[in-house]
C-alpha cells in the first residue's frame, strides 16, 4: 500500500529535477559543467579520427599512387596527342599559306604557264646547290625551265627523270645569271659561289649602283625570261682600276625554307653558244 505513493513521489521529484536542469540549460548555468565532460570526449575523439584518417591513408596509398601514375601517364599521352595535332594544323596552315602566295604570284605573271612542285631532297655535297622536285618528264618538264616562288628566281631544272628532277640553284657555283639593275638599268652577271652566297660582278664602271637596287633577270643569254626577282644590293665595291665594279647580293628567297616551287613550263631556253664567235690562235 505504501509503494506506490513513493513511487508517485519519486516520478514528481525526478520530473521537477529534469525541468530544473532544463531550465538551468536554457539559462547558460550548465555551460561550464557541460564543457568540463565534453571536451574531454571532444579531444579523445579527434585524436582517434585523426590517427584513423592517417592509418587509412597508408593502407590506401598504393592504390592511389597506381591510379596517380595511371591518371599521370594518361595526361603525358593525351598532351603529346595534342602537340602532334598542333604541329600538323601548323604544317597545313603554312603549306596553305604558301599555296595561296603562289597562287597571286601566278595571277600576276598570266603570260606563263606554272606547274607547281615539292622539294623531296637536296643534294648532300658542299661543292653543288641543288634541290630535288617531286614532278619529271610525265609531268611535260624539261631540262632547262626556270624554277620560281611568290618571293622570286630559285633556279632552273637540271635534269630530268620521269618522276623526278634535279633543280640547279641561282647559289650553286656553276650559276651564271644575266640580270638587269633598276633603276640604274646597268647590266651584270649574278654569280653563285661554294658558300651558298650570291655576287653581282661585271657591273660597268660607269653604272650608279646603290645599296638596295632591285636585281632582275634581263632574259640574255636566253636561260631565263626576263623580269624575275633576284634579290637587292647590299654592298658595293668599286676600284678604278678594274675594269668593272662588284657587289654583294641578299636573295629574296630562303633556300634553306624552299618546300614548294612553281616550274614555268611554257619557257624553253635558247641554246645561243654556237652563235657566239670564238677566238682563233694562231
Amino acid at each position: 500500500m505504501n509503494t506506490t505513493p513513493a513511487r508517485s513521489i519519486q516520478t514528481v521529484i525526478l520530473a521537477l529535477i529534469v525541468v530544473g536542469l532544463i531550465a538551468l540549460a536554457l539559462g547558460g548555468y550548465l555551460a561550464p559543467i557541460s564543457r568540463f565532460f565534453i571536451n574531454p570526449v571532444v579531444s579523445a575523439q579527434t585524436w582517434l579520427a585523426v590517427r584513423f584518417q592517417a592509418l587509412q591513408n597508408i593502407i590506401n596509398s598504393p592504390q592511389d599512387l597506381v591510379r596517380l601514375r595511371q591518371r599521370n601517364s594518361d595526361l603525358e599521352a593525351e598532351v603529346s596527342r595534342l602537340q602532334a595535332e598542333v604541329i600538323a594544323l601548323k604544317q597545313q596552315l603554312s603549306e596553305t599559306q604558301v599555296l595561296s602566295a603562289l597562287v597571286d604570284f601566278a595571277r600576276v605573271q598570266p603570260e606563263n604557264r606554272y606547274l607547281a612542285a615539292t622539294v623531296i631532297g637536296r643534294d648532300p655535297s658542299p661543292f653543288v646547290q641543288y634541290v630535288i622536285i617531286n614532278r619529271g618528264s610525265d609531268d611535260g618538264l624539261r631540262r632547262g625551265m626556270p624554277v620560281v616562288t611568290q618571293q622570286g628566281l630559285v633556279g632552273r631544272v637540271a635534269a630530268v627523270t620521269s618522276g623526278a628532277a634535279r633543280v640547279q640553284l641561282i647559289t650553286d657555283p656553276a650559276s651564271s645569271i644575266n640580270v638587269r639593275l633598276e633603276p640604274s638599268r646597268a647590266q651584270a652577271v649574278v654569280l653563285g659561289d661554294l658558300t651558298g652566297e650570291l655576287s653581282l660582278d661585271m657591273i660597268p664602271q660607269s653604272a650608279e649602283v646603290k645599296v638596295g637596287d632591285l636585281i632582275l633577270t634581263s632574259g640574255l643569254g636566253g636561260n631565263y625570261p626576263s623580269d624575275i626577282l633576284i634579290g637587292q644590293v647590299t654592298g658595293v665595291r668599286q676600284i678604278e682600276t678594274d675594269l668593272f665594279q662588284h657587289a654583294s647580293v641578299q636573295p629574296v628567297v630562303d633556300f634553306s625554307k624552299l618546300e614548294i616551287v612553281l616550274i614555268i613550263t611554257n619557257f624553253r631556253p635558247v641554246e645561243i653558244s654556237p652563235l657566239v664567235p670564238t677566238s682563233i690562235t694562231p
